[in-house]
């Protein structure tokens, strides 16, 4: 099967719609969405009606889908995904890292080398000049990853959620990346 992008211990695939069973399990997880929802369950038919067309869709302006399936290499175990998606549809140059892995996968550096690859695919394949990412200011595990892939601090900011999610007292943050910030970082390998 083809994929979009291999690493050592990753293959990021495009999504399939047989994908939602993996999917529902992964997003009825509490832990996993503890700081996306609180934990609150997803239905099946939300999954098809919401997730699955928004993972199934391809941006025009990459000319390939924005979001994959991220599974081990060796064993194809479904870890969870990987999110590199533009912000404005007709222009690649800002987009959107994301990620949400099961909790098998946690603490195991999945989720740094596979922001890692996509960062470094969205500046040298994909036309991108600035990447950002966003998270609840208590998410420190993915606030790490963030850092660790470069990304640094820029703001922290409120937003209205239709749920209360113990730690939104505190907002949100955004982190960012320039492509000319990752070249200078990237500059001796």
């Amino acid at each position: 099967m083809g994929f979009f992008l291999q690493t050592d211990r990753l293959v990021l695939r495009a999504f399939r719609e047989d994908d939602v069973d993996d999917l529902l399990d992964l997003d009825n997880d509490p832990e996993v969405m503890r700081f996306l929802n609180g934990g609150l369950p997803k239905t099946r038919e939300a999954m098809l009606a919401q997730s699955v067309p928004r993972f199934l869709r391809d941006y025009p302006c990459f000319g390939n889908r924005g979001f994959w399936v991220a599974e081990e290499r060796v064993a194809g175990r479904f870890l969870g995904w990987f999110e590199l998606r533009p912000v404005d549809d007709t222009s690649a140059a800002e987009v959107e890292l994301g990620y949400r892995l099961g909790r098998t996968a946690w603490g195991r550096g999945y989720a740094t080398e596979g922001a890692l690859a996509l960062v470094r695919k969205g500046f040298t394949e994909l036309g991108v000049e600035r990447v950002t990412a966003h998270t609840m200011t208590v998410n420190t595990r993915s606030r790490r990853v963030m850092e660790k892939t470069g990304l640094s601090y820029v703001r922290t900011f409120f937003e209205e959620w239709p749920e209360t999610i113990e730690g939104s007292e505190l907002g949100d943050v955004e982190y960012a990346l320039t492509k000319a910030d990752w070249a200078a970082l990237n500059a001796w390998a």
